[in-house]
This record gives C-alpha cells, structure tokens and sequence, in this order.
C-alpha cells in the first residue's frame, strides 16, 4: 500500500518531457492519501484478518473435530513453526483436509482451475501414500500452472496496455511482448532474481518480443511532471514489487521521521535524502519515440544526475540539501554505489542481495497460499520489525505472526534459487497448507494469524469464469489485440481488462473485483452482485443449457443416481452428502424433462456458496 500515493509518479524521460509541457502540477497536503484516511494504514492488518475470518464463518464450514496440534503430522520447518507455536499457545488445530477438500483446494491453487470427476474419482480410489506429493508434481509441470502464475506475475508486475496516469503507454503491443516475456519466465522456471534483473534492466523496443522486459521501465511513464519524477516512480514501483517496501513513496516526498511514526518503525529513521539517492540510480534511464508507430525504445544515457532543482510536478519542492544540488546513488543499508555506468544494472545486482528480497517474495507467495501473510500488508513491509533476533521497542510488536518462520522460508527460496515451482513445493506439501477449513470446537479470530485452519478464499474473477466453463464444457472464444489465436481460458488472458471483444464475459468477471493493475486492486469481498450474476447473468444461463453444455447433455442421459453424483463432482468437486442426495432424488423423481432436470441440477450447485470457493 502506498501510504502518501500522490499520483500514480512516473515521469517522461529524455524524449518524452515535450509531452508534460505546461502541464506540471503543485503538490498539496490534499494529495496525501495517508493524511487525508490515516485509519485505511492503520487498520489495514487487522482489516485483511477480519476478511478471511468472515469469508471461512461464511461458508459453516463444520463436520471436522479440531485436534491438537501435536497430533498432526509434521512433514517440514514449516510445521515445526506453525503447529510449534499452536502447541505452546495450547490452540486447537483444524484436523487434515480430506481428499475431497485437498484435491479442489490444490487444482485451484497451483492452476486456477477446478478438476474434472474422472481425476477426483481416481485420486479418492487411490490408497498409495504418496498421492497428494503425486498429484502436487503433476500440477506443478501442467500448462494450466503456467496459465495460472503468469496471470500472478502480471500482477505483480502490474503488466498493462495503459496507466492512468502515464505519458507513454505500452499499448497493446507492448503489454503482448511483455506479456510473452512473463509467461516464458513461469514456463521455464526462470528464478527470481533472473527476472528482477532483466526487468529492472530491461533495454530495447518495447514492441519487440526479444525486449519484452524493457516493459517494465515503461511503467514509470507519468504525465504532469519532471523527469526526477520518473525516477522517484521507477523506485516505488520497484523497491514495492521485488522488497514490499512501499513506504517509499512517502519517504520520497518528506523524511519518515514524524511523519511513518504510527505505521513504520524502519520508515521513521529514513529521510527525503536517503529515498533521492536509491531513486539516482535511475537517473540515467530514458524513454525515446521509436517505430514502429506508438513503441519506445528504452535505454540507458551516459551522463545524468538526480538534480534538485524543481518546485512543481508529483512531488514537492526539490532543492539543494546542504549545499548540494545533486543526489548520487546510494543503495540503502549497504552504502553500495555503482561501479560503472551501469546504474540500473547496478541497482539491480544490489536488491537482490538485499535480505529484503527474499522475505518480500517468500511473504507474497506464502499470502497467495494460505490466504493470509505472515507479514500483511504485503506491500507496507517493516525491516526494523522482522528480525526475529532484534525485538522492536514498546510499544511496537512484531510485522509478522511467525518472525522466525518468515526468515526460514525466506532462506529457503534462496536455497532453492529463487525459483517458483521448488517453492510452491515447499508451501503445500507441508501439512500446516493441508489441514482443513472445517473446525469443529470453540473458534476465535484470535486463532486467525496462527494459522489454526485453512482459510477458505474466494476464487478470482478469472477463475470463476474458468471453473463455469470448465464444468460445463463451454470455454469461451475471444479475440485479444495482436494474439495468434483465439483465448479459450480467462487464466490466459495478458491483463484483467480483457477479453475487450466480449463484454459479457469482461463484466461477469470484473463483477469479482479482478482489478485493473493499476488503479484498482483485486479483491476477495463479496457483493450481492455477485450472488445476482451466478443466477441471472447470461454468461452463466447459456452454458447450463444442453443445447451449449456438452457436459450437461450427457448428465441428461444418466440414471437418477448417477447424474446427482456427477453434478456434485463436476461443479463442487465433491461427492453429495446423503442430505443432498436424498433432496436431488426427490426433486428428480418430479422431474419428466430430462434436460431440465440436469440444467436445474447444474444451475443449483453453481449456486451453492461454496462454488466460489478454493477451501
């Protein structure tokens, strides 16, 4: 989160300052975010928990008596922290997930997509000990993983064809080659800091494929401003993404000191100075016109400083601090400089030496499996209240539910090379990811950062859409500018604001909060619009038609029985309990149309809140 987000900074370099003439802005106290909310900071923690508290009570997940937690399996470290620390607070743990629960929870989390019956049919009637390691390395080496973690890295990346705010745009262009420079990356397994390099670094036209990289950069494009502007930008995007240290953005507008006092304790010793020299390195990045019409061509300049020499645009005044008028680079911690030329480069090579590096890519990961961080907000991370062998001073506690555990998995992921898949590996083979949601026994929220249970997350926009067509065997068919082909599945799409050739589908998914990258974050709440567009939207009503659902004209050939079974299976990934086995047959029974009933029985379970779930 950005604590005192002015505007989207970024700034024309080199060729692009014509653009911003006469349109510098003058910054004002009114464009402080952190000023004019200080609670949405503030309370941002404990906002995140109470979400995913609400959304697992929301779903009566019951039927599962919960244990203690030194009765559950510990297969690595991450056990020994998270069932440890369970075990001396005396706190219940939710027992394993059942089968059942595991093989839908793993299907959406490393693909994004729901399994079919045959798989779930076969891995319930496998007794081999190994099953769940088995199926985590099938789906792991699966083209629906790569689907799934390029569309988490674009958004990480915040890969996009506009900004609201930019001076020069990737276009669709651009956002296609960057695109196809993410999604080799998650295919090849290219680790972490490979990508941090190259993207950091990136050079070339930003059209060209070969440069796909150099689309990062391009995001540090803003309008209304000078170019220390951009600097200033390609720092917060930058130290946000790869260290989760968004408090820069405040930091390059004031020193931290008086001003992050509520909300950062590392934040409060940094000063305007500090900030100006990391963002120095990207001093001598430019932006220049290129063809074909609408591209860049990104590159690096042999001289240029971070100059203080400015009273209008994103940031405020800029001027000599103790009689100096330019700020070198300067990498924070370290003091290290650049060798050569090479600043970028240069900065590059130091943040990902940065012990920061590490934490912010293992905390991130780490959220997007078990739905809550160790450290939330993911984005506001404090250094000076992580290391579990440094205690922050009264009154402050620790960012992180489980310190020691966070600089393991951190360690970890550099083990491992920074590289995703070992990773995610790590993640959900321990049996802190595989216990259940249900929990049967007295429950707190207090429970919530110990990680008691598994939490039950709303599945995306993309992947709702996904899992109806999925189930019904109706993808979709959508032209995106300047692709090959048609995209079937909304998990290959390069950015949350498309398919642009289909308003239907674009409008049902963005009814689930994907976002935009940009100014509009994903979200996991819930809406009643949501509840309305499962039951009513066409996007729904015409794929649990037979005449458009294979799958469904086949159900309406079965037994009674049989075709309740495979409904369950198909849509909630799960055989009915003998409740609603017994509610189906009856309604079935009364049914004469065939098809009907199978549409009905299909409409039904898309209808059941747990369809939106991953739990």
């Amino acid at each position: 989160m950005r604590l005192c987000k002015l505007f989207l900074t970024a700034a024309a370099i080199a060729g692009l300052a014509s653009v911003c003439a006469g349109q510098e802005k003058t910054v004002s106290i009114g464009d402080c975010r952190f000023a004019n909310d200080p609670a949405e900071f503030l309370n941002k923690s404990a906002l995140i928990r109470g979400r995913i508290d609400a959304n697992t009570r929301k779903l009566d997940l019951r039927g599962a008596r919960a244990v203690a937690a030194d009765t559950i399996p510990r297969r690595n470290f991450i056990d020994d922290e998270i069932l440890g620390k369970l075990t001396r607070k005396g706190v219940k743990s939710a027992p394993l997930s059942t089968d059942e629960e595991f093989f839908r929870r793993i299907y959406l989390d490393l693909t994004g997509r729901i399994p079919a019956p045959a798989d779930i049919r076969a891995f319930l009637a496998d007794s081999s000990v190994d099953k769940r390691d088995a199926v985590i390395d099938k789906l792991l080496n699966s083209a629906e993983f790569t689907d799934r973690w390029t569309m988490w890295m674009g958004d990480l990346l915040q890969n996009t064809s506009t900004l609201i705010n930019a001076a020069a745009n990737r276009n669709a262009d651009g956002r296609n080659a960057f695109h196809s420079y993410i999604r080799d990356a998650v295919s090849h397994n290219r680790p972490f800091t490979a990508i941090a390099r190259e993207v950091i670094a990136g050079k070339g036209n930003n059209y060209d494929a070969a440069a796909g990289a150099a689309n990062f950069p391009m995001g540090a494009s803003t309008a209304m401003g000078p170019m220390q502007d951009t600097y200033d930008t390609m720092l917060v995007r930058t130290v946000t993404t790869f260290l989760g240290l968004g408090n820069y953005d405040c930091l390059l507008c004031h020193d931290g000191r008086r001003h992050l006092n509520q909300v950062n304790v590392w934040g409060t010793a940094q000063t305007r100075w500090d900030a100006q020299s990391m963002a120095a390195f990207f001093s001598r990045m430019a932006l220049t016109a290129s063809n074909p019409r609408g591209s860049f061509m990104v590159s690096d300049m042999s001289d240029g400083w971070y100059d203080l020499n400015t009273n209008s645009g994103n940031r405020p005044e800029r001027k000599p601090v103790a009689g100096m008028a330019v700020v070198s680079p300067v990498y924070r911690e370290t003091g290290a400089t650049p060798r050569d030329g090479d600043w970028r480069g240069a900065f590059a090579d130091n943040l990902v030496r940065d012990p920061m590096f590490a934490r912010n890519l293992a905390n991130r990961l780490w959220k997007q499996m078990f739905g809550l961080a160790v450290a939330d907000p993911v984005d506001a991370l404090d250094p000076a209240r992580l290391d579990p062998a440094n205690p922050p001073e009264e009154p402050w506690e620790f960012q992180a539910t489980h310190p020691e555990l966070l600089d393991k998995l951190a360690a970890e992921l550099a083990k491992q090379n920074f590289q995703l898949r070992e990773f995610l590996k790590t993640l959900v083979q321990s049996s802190a990811y595989q216990l259940s949601s249900r929990y049967d026994g007295e429950w707190s929220s207090d429970y919530v950062p110990l990680f008691a249970r598994h939490f039950a997350r709303r599945m995306e926009g993309e992947e709702v859409h996904d899992a109806v067509a999925a189930a019904t065997g109706a993808p979709g068919s959508y032209t995106v500018a300047g692709f090959p082909s048609r995209v079937e599945w909304a998990m290959q799409l390069p950015e949350p604001v498309e398919p642009a050739s289909d308003a239907t589908a674009r409008n049902f998914m963005n009814t689930f909060l994907r976002g935009d990258r940009d100014t509009q974050e994903r979200s996991q709440a819930g809406s009643i619009q949501q509840s309305l567009y499962l039951m009513n939207d066409s996007f729904v009503s015409t794929r649990v038609k037979t005449a458009r659902s294979p799958k469904l004209a086949a159900m309406a050939q079965m037994t009674d029985a049989a075709m309740v079974e495979e409904a369950y299976l198909t849509f909630l990934s799960r055989m009915p309990t003998e409740a609603e086995r017994a509610t189906a047959m009856t309604f079935l029974a009364k049914t004469a149309d065939r098809r009907a009933a199978a549409e009905d029985l299909a409409w039904m379970c898309i209808n059941k809140i747990e369809f939106l779930f991953s739990y």
